[in-house]
């Protein structure tokens, strides 16, 4: 199980809030990544928390100065909406990008993007919120605005489409420190063949125990406040999630 560094960047800095309100700075983006990477996460994940605002990614200078000094894989996310922003993504030194909203406008760039860059660099990237009715509805623009698809059928129309991996994050659940939205997780890994990234609600070990007791792990988590304000470190979560994989196998 990888642990991924989710950094959420808004106007040259690293923000952080829950339920993805209530935004505050916590820290200088490039430098961030350098810190995270040297402490031995296993990816990072940039994602441009203004894209909306401006309809284009702004953070292509920021992925070609963290490559300077991060070697390890780096996924951006937000406001890529064309074969010409996925190109421009992978330039400045994206291995991966994370696609949302435009894939929710044109479900063909998926497919557009896989037969031309190969569905190894494309992560669907869904915003799930809880229905009242105990389902989950996809979200864009930061988990503020429904789309109306359900998010167990859009995960499998975006794995046909040719996603390669999903990013599944609880609007619900994030930055809360509450725990993982367990039934969410185990909802979606049993439909879908693609490594599932899990975001959203880690706060404490117990959190990834209680995601074990569904029988199964995602193949990883993307976490953001414990790394941001030093609640653990990467090699906790990497000798956590080492842990449960081996109780796992040996089950």
């Amino acid at each position: 199980m990888r642990v991924i560094a989710r950094l959420d960047v808004k106007n040259e800095w690293v923000i952080k809030g829950i339920q993805m309100e209530g935004l505050r700075k916590v820290g200088e983006p490039v430098e961030l990544a350098r810190a995270y990477y040297e402490a031995g996460v296993h990816e990072i994940i940039f994602m441009d928390a203004v894209a909306s605002l401006y309809d284009r990614n702004t953070l292509f200078h920021i992925i070609e100065a963290a490559c300077e000094s991060v070697f390890i894989p780096i996924v951006i996310g937000g406001g890529l909406r064309s074969l010409e922003d996925v190109s421009s993504a992978l330039m400045a030194g994206a291995d991966k990008v994370a696609i949302n909203t435009a894939a929710v406008h044109n479900l063909s760039l998926i497919s557009q993007v896989a037969g031309r860059f190969g569905s190894q660099c494309i992560v669907g990237s869904i915003e799930a919120k809880r229905q009242n009715d105990g389902s989950w509805q996809a979200y864009v623009d930061n988990g503020r605005e429904p789309t109306g698809l359900d998010v167990l059928e859009w995960v499998r129309e975006l794995e046909a489409a040719g996603v390669g991996e999903i990013l599944l994050t609880s609007v619900d659940q994030d930055g809360t420190k509450r725990g993982f939205d367990v039934d969410l997780f185990a909802a979606v890994n049993e439909i879908t063949s693609r490594p599932l990234i899990l975001s959203g609600g880690y706060g404490d070990p117990d959190h990834l125990q209680a995601l074990s007791s569904t029988g199964q792990l995602p193949n990883a988590i993307a976490v953001g406040s414990v790394l941001h304000y030093n609640k653990a470190t990467p090699s906790d979560l990497i000798s956590l999630a080492d842990g449960l994989e081996r109780m796992a196998i040996a089950a």
